[in-house]
């Protein structure tokens, strides 16, 4: 193994271990390091090692970046880059390491886009109706019902076991970094649940997936997102109907009825609240249109 490999490889260790970040993190941190590292390796023409890192210089990441920058990325890409190499050469330069300052593209935060709770019954409907095996589609609307109904992320959803069996008021989720947090669980939402498992053919066990594929393996989230793909356009929403949207109008929804910040940022297991605070633009945003829908003098 090189010592660039081998800088890598503890890097993700300790993302994984220590930090405890989402294997989704994890592989895309570790492929922005090794990225990097390659580049280093022709850019300087030496072999990346401890002390190398240690000595890099602010051109040296800006020259990175620029690469980055002619392989098609755009600004959000090029901050999270900018984001993953400050945490590898922190880590990597050890207690001499230190991160060149280079300022990161400014990035234009996008709100969230809600969907109406109409339109949500509607792709659930559309999607169980379509589904090739009726327990397919009681899947499919209970996973799309924990969205909407609970906040849950689609990893989340589908990565519940059946040891959440028998269902109660509320539901141990864990989130990103391995957290946990608890939610409470909609009758609507339960009783979807417990209609997917009634139909379910393959055997509920403890410790195995709660939401199956067609064969009994683990459910790919590709599938719900395909299938919510297929359901916009026969119902011609928007492009903007995605599963996370769902999750985006949870929080909109309970905002808009008088739910307060910190209740909310608990319940979407965020761990800051400025990740929940978006939210207030949102609503902000849907008073704004509802506003000149409306008034006569808008």
């Amino acid at each position: 193994m090189t010592a660039s490999s081998a800088l890598v490889e503890n890097w993700r260790r300790h993302l994984a271990l220590d930090r405890r970040r989402s294997v989704h993190t994890v592989r895309a941190y570790v492929a922005t390091a090794e990225r990097l590292a390659a580049f280093l390796e022709a850019h300087r023409g030496e072999a990346v090692t401890q002390a190398m890192l240690a000595r890099l210089e602010q051109a040296d990441v800006r020259a990175f970046l620029t690469a980055r920058r002619m392989d098609g990325i755009g600004n959000l890409s090029a901050a999270r880059e900018l984001s993953a190499v400050r945490g590898f050469l922190k880590f990597a330069g050890g207690e001499e390491g230190r991160v060149p300052a280079l300022k990161g593209p400014r990035v234009k935060r996008g709100l969230p886009r809600p969907i109406s709770p109409d339109e949500v019954v509607a792709l659930a409907d559309d999607i169980a109706e379509t589904a090739r095996d009726g327990w397919i589609g009681a899947r499919d609307w209970a996973v799309l019902m924990l969205l909407y109904g609970a906040g849950l992320r689609i990893g989340e959803a589908v990565g519940l076991s059946g040891d959440v069996l028998p269902l109660g008021d509320t539901l141990r989720v864990t989130g990103k970094r391995n957290k946990t947090r608890v939610v409470p669980l909609l009758p609507q939402v339960r009783q979807a649940i417990e209609h997917y498992v009634a139909l379910c053919p393959h055997a509920m066990e403890r410790q195995a997936p709660l939401f199956r594929g067609a064969r009994g393996g683990p459910l790919s989230p590709a599938l719900i997102r395909r299938a919510v793909q297929g359901a916009r356009g026969r119902l011609g929403l928007s492009e903007r109907t995605t599963p996370h949207a769902l999750r985006h109008s949870f929080a909109t929804h309970l905002l808009g009825r008088g739910a307060d910040l910190r209740s909310l940022q608990e319940l979407l297991g965020h761990a800051s609240l400025s990740s929940t605070q978006v939210y207030t633009q949102v609503d902000a945003a849907h008073l704004l249109d509802v506003y000149r829908n409306a008034h006569p003098r808008a």
